[in-house]
C-alpha cells in the first residue's frame, strides 16, 4: 500500500505499516523504522568516506612532512655547515616530502639532498614557513602566566601597604591629649599611650616585612621579565622547509641527508696560559667559543670546528697599477694601538648590553661583553676594524684607531617586529627586547692547575685549504647566541723565557717567552688569559701571522724591574754651521732588578733614521748596542743579578738644512 516514498515521507507511528520492499533480515517485510534507520546510517558512511577522501586528496597535494634530525655539525670561523638524515618511506609515483623545521636563515645555494634508492629526485626548493611558532608561544604564555602571578603577590602586598599606613594615620591623628581632656586619668592615658606605642610598632614590623617580601618578589619578576624578552627575541618566528619531489616506480624506505650552510653560526679561538715560574715549560689550553642562532637547537651532535670562512671571498687578488702623481697625501702610519676597550649599549633604551660579540676583521681574534656590557679586545698590529653584533641588532663596524670605543647598537627591524598576515596587507608588531647571554663553559674545565678530568678526544685534520678539529665527545649548542666554550687540546710546550722593555714607548717590563715549532700546534690568532705562578695577570694576545718558526707570547707586566728613560738636557745641543742646523739628543736609560732572582733582560730603543740625503743621523754613544741601520732599533741584552742597577746611553746627532724643519725626537 505504501510505495519506496514512505522512506522519504513523514515517520509513521503505526508499527504494523509496512513497505512493499524487500526484508533483508528474513522477514519478507521491512517496516517504515527499520528502513529510515539504515539510510541514516547509509549517509553517515557516505559522509565519512567523502571526508576520508578529501583528507587524502588534501594530503596528497601538500606533501609528505618529515621530521628530520641533525647528526652533524662544521661549525667555521663565521657560518655552519648543518648535516641532517631522515629515514623516508617513498611510495609509488610521484610525491613531495616536505623537511620541515629546519633554519630560516640557510644558505639556499649551499643546500644539497642526496638519498640512495631505485628512484629518482625530481626537483629540490626552499620555502619559508611562518606558522611554526606554536613552541615559542606556549613558552611565552607559560612565562607570562607565572609573570602576572608574581605581579598579583605584589599588587596583594601594595595593598597590604596601604591598609597599615592607614591605620598607622588613624592612630596618629587619634590623640589622647589636647584641651577638652586634659584632666584625663593618668592610669588610663598611660594604657592609651601604651597601647598606641604597641600598635604603631607593630604597624612598622609589618610594614618592613611587606617591603622585604616586595623585594623578593620584584627581584623575581625582573627575572622572568628578561626571561620573556630572551625567549621572545632569541627564537626565530620563520623555519625553512625543504620541498623534495620524488617519482618511485615502487614503494621504498630510504635515507635522506640534507646538507647546507647557515650563516648566523661561527666560533673563535680562546687561549689559557700558564707558567708555574720562568724554569718550567708553558701550558697552554686550546679552546673555542662556539656561538649560533640558526633557529635550530644542536642537541647531543658531533661537532668539527674548521678554520674556513665561507663569507671571504674565495677569488685571487689582482695587483693593479700604482701611479705616481705631485700632490700625493702620504695616509700615515699604521695603528700601535695593542688594546681597545669600551662599553656596548642599546640605542633604543641607552642600557649595555651583556654579550655582544666583537670580532677584529678578517681573523679569529675575539671577545664578548661582560655582565656590564663592557669587554676589551687585543688588536693585532696593522689597521684593524671591530665587527659588533648582537642578537636583536644590526652588525656595526668600527676602526680600531681609538684605545677606548664606546658604541650604540641600533635595533634590528626585522628582529623587533613580526609580520600579521591581515588579508591583502601586512602589520607590523614590536617584539619585546632585551637578553643577557653568557658564556656558558662546556668540556674539561681549566679553571685549576690540579683540575683533573676526562680528556676531550680531538682529531686534528689536516685539509687542503683549511685545518678541522674533529671532537669526538657530543655536543648541545642552542640557538640562543650564548658562547659555548669547547676545548680543543693542552700542550705542554719548552720555552725560553726573558724579559723585554722599551721604554721609548713605556717603561713596563714585559716577561715574554720563545716557543719555537709551534706550527705544528695549528693555533689561530687568538686572545689568550695569562695565568703565572697561579694568578691570574691579565690578557694577551696569540698572533699566528708570523712566519718565523718562532712564537713570542707576551706574559704581562712585572713591577719588581723598574726602568727609566730620561732626556739629559745639559747635554743636548742645537748648533747652527753655516747653511746647516744640528741638533743633539742624550737619552740616559737606567734599570733596577729589585726581584731576588736573576733576570734575562731585552732593552730596545731607537735612533732615527734619514730618508733624505739632506738629512744626516751621526750615531755618537749606543753603549754597546746592537743596531739596526735600516730600522734604527738598537738592541741591549745583558743578565743582570739580583738587586743590580745597569745604565745605558744613547746619544745621537742630526744635521740638516738650516732652512727646513725637521722634527727631532
Amino acid at each position: 500500500m505504501f510505495q519506496h516514498k514512505c522512506f522519504y515521507g513523514k515517520m509513521h507511528t503505526n508499527a504494523s505499516l509496512v513497505c512493499p520492499a524487500t526484508d533483508r533480515y528474513g522477514k519478507g517485510e521491512l517496516t517504515d523504522d527499520m528502513y529510515l534507520t539504515e539510510s541514516i546510517m547509509f549517509k553517515k558512511l557516505l559522509t565519512a568516506a567523502i571526508f576520508l577522501f578529501m583528507a587524502i586528496a588534501s594530503k596528497a597535494e601538500e606533501g609528505q612532512k618529515i621530521a628530520s634530525k641533525v647528526q652533524k655539525v662544521t661549525v667555521f670561523l663565521t657560518g655552519a655547515q648543518i648535516t641532517r638524515t631522515a629515514q623516508v618511506n617513498i611510495s609509488v609515483g610521484t610525491s613531495t616530502l616536505i623537511f620541515n623545521n629546519l633554519s630560516s636563515g640557510m644558505d639556499v645555494q649551499s643546500l644539497q639532498v642526496s638519498a640512495g634508492g631505485e628512484f629518482t629526485i625530481l626537483s629540490v626548493k626552499q620555502e619559508l614557513d611562518f606558522l611554526n611558532d606554536e613552541i615559542k608561544q606556549k613558552q611565552l604564555l607559560d612565562l607570562q602566566a607565572r609573570q602576572k602571578q608574581i605581579r598579583d603577590k605584589i599588587s596583594l602586598q601594595n595593598n597590604m601597604l596601604s591598609i597599615y599606613q592607614e591605620e598607622a594615620n588613624m592612630l596618629t591623628k587619634n590623640q589622647v591629649i589636647n584641651g577638652s581632656n586634659a584632666n584625663l586619668d593618668i592610669a588610663k592615658l598611660k594604657l592609651a599611650l601604651d597601647f598606641q606605642t604597641l600598635r604603631l610598632t607593630d604597624i612598622k614590623k609589618k610594614q618592613q616585612a611587606v617591603n622585604d617580601q616586595t623585594d623578593i618578589l620584584n627581584a623575581e619578576l625582573q627575572k622572568y621579565d628578561n626571561q620573556i624578552a630572551s625567549v621572545a627575541k632569541g627564537n626565530s618566528k620563520a623555519t625553512s622547509n625543504v620541498l623534495v619531489t620524488v617519482s618511485s616506480k615502487s614503494a621504498l624506505q630510504s635515507t635522506f641527508t640534507l646538507n647546507y650552510v647557515v650563516n648566523n653560526a661561527g666560533w673563535y679561538p680562546i687561549y689559557d696560559i700558564r707558567a708555574k715560574n720562568v724554569n718550567s715549560p708553558i701550558s697552554i689550553i686550546y679552546k673555542a667559543n662556539v656561538s649560533q642562532q640558526s633557529g635550530e637547537d644542536w642537541k647531543n651532535i658531533k661537532v668539527t670546528l674548521s678554520t674556513g670562512n665561507p663569507t671571504i671571498s674565495g677569488s685571487k687578488p689582482d695587483l693593479n697599477p700604482n701611479y705616481l702623481n705631485l700632490g700625493m697625501v702620504y695616509s700615515g702610519a699604521a695603528s700601535s694601538l695593542t688594546k681597545v676597550s669600551g662599553a656596548v649599549f642599546g640605542a633604543d633604551d641607552k642600557k649595555t648590553l651583556s654579550g655582544v660579540s666583537i670580532r677584529v676583521k678578517g681573523t679569529s681574534i675575539g671577545t664578548i661583553t661582560d655582565a656590564e656590557g663592557r669587554y676589551s679586545i687585543q688588536i693585532p698590529s696593522g689597521n684593524s676594524t671591530l665587527v659588533y653584533s648582537y642578537i636583536g641588532y644590526e652588525n656595526e663596524e668600527r676602526p680600531a684607531n681609538m684605545p677606548v670605543i664606546n658604541l650604540a647598537l641600533r635595533p634590528a627591524v626585522s628582529q623587533l617586529a613580526e609580520v600579521v598576515t591581515i588579508g591583502y596587507g601586512t602589520q607590523m608588531k614590536r617584539d619585546l627586547v632585551g637578553s643577557v647571554p653568557g658564556i656558558q663553559i662546556r668540556g674539561m674545565s681549566s679553571i685549576g692547575v690540579n683540575a683533573q678530568s676526562i680528556p676531550i678526544e680531538v682529531k686534528p685534520i689536516e685539509n687542503q685549504t683549511n685545518m678541522e678539529f674533529d671532537i669526538t665527545n657530543p655536543y648541545s649548542v642552542p640557538s640562543d647566541g650564548k658562547q659555548y666554550a669547547m676545548e680543543i687540546g693542552q700542550f705542554d710546550l719548552n720555552a725560553t723565557y726573558q724579559y723585554f722593555v722599551a721604554p721609548k714607548l713605556s717603561t713596563d717590563v714585559f716577561l715574554t717567552a720563545q716557543l719555537t715549532n709551534w706550527n705544528k700546534y695549528n693555533f689561530l690568532s687568538g686572545e689568550a688569559n695569562l695565568f703565572f705562578e697561579g694568578t691570574f695577570i691579565g690578557k694577551s694576545l696569540i698572533n699566528t701571522q708570523a712566519t718565523t718558526d718562532t712564537l713570542n707570547l707576551s706574559l704581562g707586566t712585572d713591577k719588581n724591574i723598574v726602568v727609566t728613560r730620561t732626556l739629559q738636557k745639559d747635554l743636548t745641543e742645537r748648533q747652527n754651521f753655516g747653511s746647516n742646523k744640528k741638533e743633539t739628543r742624550n737619552w740616559l736609560i737606567g734599570i733596577k732588578n729589585r726581584k731576588t732572582q736573576p733576570v734575562n733582560l731585552l732593552v730596545e730603543d731607537q735612533m732615527p733614521v734619514s730618508q733624505n740625503s739632506a738629512i744626516e743621523v751621526d750615531p755618537q754613544e749606543l753603549s754597546g748596542a746592537k743596531l739596526d741601520a735600516l730600522t734604527g732599533k738598537l738592541s741591549w741584552n745583558f743578565l743582570l743579578n739580583s738587586q743590580d742597577e745597569k745604565k745605558v746611553q744613547l746619544k745621537y746627532q742630526v744635521k740638516y738644512p738650516k732652512n727646513q724643519s725637521v722634527i727631532v725626537q
